[in-house]
């Protein structure tokens, strides 16, 4: 018989009776179930590329995510003097191209063309100049608490949130507080190169080229140049001066 030749039936015929040792071969050997997976080689070897696929990229991810730069806290920055203007740069005359875009900037948002006179009231500017940004602007100090900075004029080379730090002609820099302090600038009239040209000036000439000149309540103004654009001002009267 077949099953004779099987080492298994031999094995069990060593340790058991014959009839035992048939019934157990018969259940155990030939009758035992064998579970296997229905896949295919290809199968496998594509859930086994898409798995490492998977592990590298997640590695990968990780790895940038290590690399990424912390940006840097406001100590830091301190610290670092990132915001401090060097010696070489305190000089007016750098600015002066600054403040020239500015006023391009300014004759935008009021509407002020070279070709028509512009007219501007204080309902219509108020709120354009109160959201503007004063990066460039040539500003003057009308009244201050503090007397020692009344009349010190120069081009705001930096806006913060409660001071104008500005260069002065004489090559000086200068942090002035906004709070208790107003302060004045000029916005003149676009001119066009043909009246430029012009050697005669007449009366209504002269007048086209007048500055129209505005004051600025820095106390009301205590915001960073960002946070104006959407901020809404409301208006109130000004006590501290």
């Amino acid at each position: 018989m077949a099953n004779n030749k099987h080492i298994a039936h031999d094995l069990l015929t060593q340790a058991h009776p014959a009839p035992l040792a048939a019934s157990i071969f018969v259940d155990k050997v030939l009758h035992k179930p064998l579970h296997l997976r229905p896949t295919s080689p290809d199968h496998t070897s594509q859930d086994a590329r898409a798995k490492r696929r998977i592990q590298r990229l997640r590695k990968k991810e990780k790895s940038q995510r290590r690399q990424k730069v912390k940006p840097l806290s406001a100590k830091e920055k301190r610290d670092s003097g990132i915001y401090e203007i060097p010696d070489t740069a305190k000089k007016y005359e750098i600015y002066v191209p600054l403040h020239r875009m500015w006023l391009g900037y300014v004759w935008e948002i009021l509407g002020m063309n070279m070709d028509e006179r512009a007219f501007v009231t204080a309902n219509s500017a108020g709120s354009k100049l109160a959201s503007a940004d004063y990066h460039g602007a040539e500003v003057t100090v009308v009244r201050s608490k503090c007397m020692g900075m009344v009349g010190l004029a120069g081009i705001v080379v930096r806006d913060t949130k409660f001071t104008f730090q500005i260069v002065t002609k004489m090559n000086e820099l200068k942090t002035i507080p906004k709070k208790h302090t107003i302060f004045g600038f000029e916005i003149p009239q676009p001119v066009s190169n043909q009246s430029l040209g012009q050697e005669a000036a007449t009366a209504e000439s002269k007048a086209e080229s007048a500055s129209l000149v505005f004051e600025l309540h820095g106390s009301q103004f205590e915001n960073r140049a960002p946070d104006r654009a959407t901020k809404k001002f409301k208006q109130r009267n000004t006590n501290d001066l």
